[in-house]
């Protein structure tokens, strides 16, 4: 599917990784809708772009806030083409800890915001996507999970198992919207230098890039991108998770 004139909703996209696919997808033409919490950013990039922009701060865990966002957006643009799903938290804390057993609300947020806050934009966008006329492609809906979802370190239960979910539920969308014309992709990103990342001290951030196997680096922002926007185009890349990682494998900690 070509990206240009079309519409997308970028979850998460005023920073990091929905950034860079927000800010690629509108040089490639696309109109984007952007949904996240963070106002300053999200409303700067608005003004960069105020014809191909649309911002919305809005929790994607709230049913009623995504629903009125994306479907103000859809009735002022037109259409939706294509929903990536970019926000989520990184929750980290052990099972066992110094004060006890982790609390049941810390492991519920990470599956909250990271699963539920997922499918909540993905099943508003696949109603807009399949209401559009009959065609050979309606839509495309890409993911993302992490490489944490296949080898998560100590500390990332309830990170892994949000993030697991995500590349789980992979297929099954796939198959239940295989009949409306839209595909479903998931993207698990290894380590990436993203604003969380560049926060680590330098002693925290050497360790990991020795993990990565080559190019020994961290990925960028710009590569997540262009991995969607290469699966937009590809209309046979369908139900399937890709690890963009550089090799890497995590260790247990």
């Amino acid at each position: 599917m070509n990206i240009a004139n079309k519409v997308a909703v970028v979850s998460g996209g005023a920073s990091g990784l929905g950034l860079a696919t927000s800010l690629r997808l509108i040089n490639e033409g696309a109109a984007v809708i952007v949904l996240d919490l963070n106002d300053d950013a999200g409303q700067t990039l608005m003004a960069q772009y105020p014809q191909q922009v649309r911002f919305y701060q809005v929790d994607v865990t709230d049913a009623t806030a995504v629903e009125q966002a994306i479907s103000e957006a859809v009735d002022q643009l037109g259409r939706l083409d294509f929903c990536v799903n970019c926000a989520g938290i990184v929750a980290a804390g052990r099972v066992l800890g110094r004060e006890g057993a982790m609390p049941l609300q810390q492991f519920s947020t990470a599956i909250n915001i990271n699963l539920n806050g997922t499918f909540n934009v993905l099943r508003v966008a696949a109603e807009k996507m399949a209401a559009k006329e009959n065609g050979t492609e309606k839509g495309v809906i890409i993911n993302t999970a992490s490489v944490a979802a296949f080898d998560g370190q100590s500390g990332q239960a309830a990170y892994s198992a949000s993030k697991a979910a995500i590349a789980g539920m992979t297929l099954p969308l796939a198959r239940d919207l295989a009949p409306h014309n839209i595909r479903v992709m998931t993207i698990a990103p290894g380590l990436f230098d993203t604003p969380m990342m560049k926060s680590l001290p330098e002693k925290v951030r050497e360790p990991l890039i020795e993990m990565v196997q080559s190019p020994k680096r961290f990925g960028l922002p710009e590569e997540f991108a262009d991995l969607c926007c290469h699966i937009i185009n590809n209309p046979y890349l369908n139900a399937e998770v890709i690890r963009l990682d550089a090799g890497i494998r995590m260790e247990p900690k």
